[in-house]
């Protein structure tokens, strides 16, 4: 971000993501096709697990609530003006705000541009805000239009001619290394997920990206928690399902 009046410069964005935004799934890529830890249904749980479930759960909710009356705390300090607060905010939603981009941005688009736009209009505009809780869904929003404005623009700031070079039809070369051939299923199964309708794309990216909860993704879309997982659920499946169609490994 260029100008005197963006906090940080280029630390403002971060080192997110590379090769248009490859880098940012790693390991976490696994996360796009796999499926929820079953429950262990059918067994007899004794009253002492109960309760230690129980005496747990609540020492969880109790930081839960504590953290998030710290983050609301600092998100209104970013929104007064407070420029160590601004860039805390910005850290705490790159991430997810990356995986929107991800969802909507066209294949040649560079994802650490394009977030640095989101930034831009961050350092900008989110002073008019009053809501802390509206934090979410505005960024969303930015991230969105500056998704689709990269695209109609018809400006290609990166070029992506192919996948680092590779056959865009997805052919592998016979004597690629393990680790290559992971890598290349890996953006193989990022572009099929990009395939995947509006309604499932975007909650199986934030999940798959940042690991955010239903909660916390129903929060940023607007939705109720049971929408969002099933419609990750649904994403997750149609997404193995073309996996499966393109020969890509699980």
């Amino acid at each position: 971000m260029e100008g005197e009046d963006t906090p940080g410069g280029r630390e403002m964005v971060g080192n997110t993501t590379g090769n248009g935004g490859s880098n940012i799934l790693g390991e976490q890529t696994e996360r796009l096709v796999d499926l929820e830890p079953a429950d262990n249904a059918g067994s007899s749980t004794p009253v002492k697990d109960v309760a230690t479930r129980t005496v747990r759960d609540a020492v969880a909710a109790r930081f839960e609530n504590a953290a998030r009356r710290a983050e609301e705390r600092e998100t209104r300090a970013a929104l007064a003006g407070d420029e160590e607060s601004l860039q805390a905010l910005w850290r705490r939603h790159r991430r997810w705000v990356a995986a929107i981009l991800l969802a909507h941005k066209p294949r040649w688009a560079d994802v650490d541009d394009l977030l640095q736009d989101v930034a831009l209009s961050v350092v900008r505009k989110v002073h008019e805000l009053r809501d802390p809780g509206a934090v979410r869904p505005w960024l969303r929003t930015v991230a969105v239009n500056a998704a689709h404005a990269a695209g109609r623009s018809g400006a290609r700031r990166a070029k992506d001619t192919s996948l680092d070079g590779e056959d865009m039809q997805g052919g592998r070369s016979s004597g690629a290394a393990p680790d290559e051939e992971s890598a290349h299923d890996a953006k193989r199964l990022m572009d099929l997920a990009r395939q995947l309708p509006d309604g499932y794309r975007e909650p199986l990216l934030l999940k798959a990206i940042h690991n955010l909860s239903y909660r916390e993704i129903g929060q940023i879309l607007g939705l109720p928690e049971t929408t969002i997982e099933t419609r990750i659920a649904r994403g997750r499946r149609q997404l193995r399902e073309l996996a499966v169609e393109h020969g890509i490994s699980g």
